[in-house]
């Protein structure tokens, strides 16, 4: 039995890591007068550390223009940080980061269902909100039993610290949710949880290992793709292909 779905929001709910941090951190760099920007390639590997300020810090250690001490260093990531939230917050009020295809489709699948639905992310809370308040409305947070954002669960996934505290505040075990993950470090959290995990692949992270996931493949809104296969006749992923898989918890890939 399935009593909720967790969702987490960068490259899950959204591409808002190539979309919209990607750009928003270049722009910051720009107003700031930072002397570097952040290629495609580069930013791919700097998803590797969690964090927007963590991935400023940690690239600063391979950049000569870099302030050369600890504490100029952390004032510069907050500087930066503070300003490329404004910047993705303004790219996302304009329309220019849709949600992924099939996200919103299953969302209303959820409500029909009146299946619980939460958010679990270590992206900051005003991302979170940018994001679902521009295209679910001002009453987003209504949808949404829970919300674990960065300020919540400091520790970044991997670590389970997010998915610990939903379930506390579902007060739900483990075995009756989902989660909806694009990338090894949330897979691994939600697992560490004992959470099941269905994985959306997503730009930065298309090949995501499918081990130990209920299913995994490169879109809720089409049924080609997927491991184990979705039902073909379906038109995309629905709640009831999402129920399907949960019956397989028992024998995961």
């Amino acid at each position: 039995m399935i009593s909720a779905i967790l969702w987490d929001v960068d490259g899950t709910l959204a591409e808002t890591e190539r979309d919209g941090h990607l750009a928003a951190f270049n722009q910051a760099f720009e107003a700031l007068g930072v002397p570097w920007r952040w290629s495609d390639q580069r930013y791919a590997e700097l998803l590797a550390v969690a964090g927007g300020r963590e991935r400023l810090l940690h690239d600063m250690q391979t950049q000569s223009q870099a302030p050369a001490g600890a504490k100029e260093r952390e004032a510069l990531a907050e500087r930066v940080h503070r300003r490329k939230n404004q910047v993705y917050a303004s790219i996302v009020t304009r329309g220019d980061l849709a949600l992924r295809p099939g996200v919103r489709e299953l969302l209303q699948d959820c409500a029909q269902a009146a299946l619980r639905l939460g958010i679990v992310t270590t992206t900051s809370r005003s991302n979170v909100e940018a994001l679902l308040g521009t295209h679910l409305g001002v009453d987003w947070r209504s949808a949404f039993d829970v919300v674990i954002s960065a300020e919540e669960a400091p520790k970044k996934k991997p670590h389970p610290q997010a998915y610990r505290l939903a379930l506390d505040a579902l007060r739900l075990p483990p075995h009756e949710t989902v989660a909806m993950e694009d990338a090894p470090a949330g897979v691994t959290a939600a697992q560490a949880a004992g959470v099941s995990v269905i994985v959306t692949r997503s730009h930065y992270f298309h090949s995501t290992p499918g081990h130990g996931v209920l299913a995994v493949g490169p879109s809720l809104g089409r049924v080609e793709g997927w491991n184990p296969p979705a039902d073909p006749r379906a038109a995309r992923i629905d709640l009831r292909q999402i129920i399907t898989w949960h019956g397989y918890n028992d024998r995961p890939l």
